[in-house]
């Protein structure tokens, strides 16, 4: 899948990979995908829920070694 933006939170610990995610994605355009890779463990949380919270789409997520990544489309 393609991404308009990416955002590289590889260790940051909670909150901040939902922070910065909310932050980029608010300078985003509607219907923009940010690719966001994490390594904190709670962002297999924190991320979903602030998707659903927020009214993003996660379109997809998946792994790349120890870290997780997460493609968000903005609402």
């Amino acid at each position: 899948m393609d991404w308009d933006h990416e955002l590289d939170a590889t260790g940051l610990l909670c909150p901040l990979p939902v922070l910065k995610a909310r932050k980029r994605l608010s300078v985003m355009a509607p219907g923009a995908v940010l690719r966001l890779i994490a390594t904190d463990p709670a962002a297999v949380i924190d991320v979903p829920h602030f998707c659903a919270e927020a009214g993003h789409e996660l379109i997809g997520t998946g792994e790349d070694g120890a870290a997780q990544i997460y493609l968000i489309r903005r609402r």
